[in-house]
């Protein structure tokens, strides 16, 4: 195995921030109304939530494309969706934030629900594109020869989605549960 950086160890080490009653209270009713919306919108779109996502999402591709890989820049914008609430959960992680790491968990976890979406669609291409051009899932699948699979992978993205959400709510909890007085 390979040694982290010791200033990374250093941070990883340290003890998880203790969950208080408040905070996992408010941070549940935040999680319930997103799952609410979630469940209750369009499927895989949250308006204010997956508007930010998809201003992500477009900068993705001439980031990516920097690269000069075709490929790479129509992958870009579902890599950089994704990368910056890993990022955040990341930045939570060497804080030891444990509110931080489960919301920017669920922020990442969400995320993929608008991807399944997207990836559901590639056939059928009923879903408006920003700035009109190529749907991105339509021509990587395919691209990789799985086009026909589209609605399947979007299934699969989606319960990805869910479960994750669900398990860092459980996580959550699970800290406040150990940072309680025994």
């Amino acid at each position: 195995m390979i040694p982290l950086p010791e200033s990374l160890q250093a941070a990883l080490d340290e003890p998880w921030r203790p969950v208080g009653t408040a905070g996992l209270v408010v941070t549940s009713l935040g999680f319930g109304l997103l799952f609410i919306l979630a469940l209750g919108s369009e499927p895989g779109w949250i308006p204010l939530l997956d508007g930010v996502n998809l201003l992500f999402h477009e900068a993705g591709h001439p980031l990516f494309g920097l690269f000069g890989w075709e490929p790479l820049t129509v992958l870009g914008g579902t890599l950089m969706q994704l990368l910056v609430p890993l990022g955040v959960t990341g930045s939570f992680l060497l804080r030891r934030d444990t509110v931080g790491v489960a919301v920017a968990g669920v922020w990442t976890f969400e995320n993929l629900l608008n991807i399944a979406r997207y990836v559901a669609d590639a056939r059928a291409q009923v879903l408006p594109l920003v700035g009109g051009g190529e749907h991105d899932w339509a021509e990587l699948l395919g691209r990789w020869g799985c086009l026909a699979q589209d609605t399947v992978l979007g299934q699969v993205l989606r319960a990805m989605g869910w479960l994750g959400m669900l398990a860092c709510w459980a996580w959550l909890i699970w800290r406040w549960r150990a940072s309680r007085p025994a």
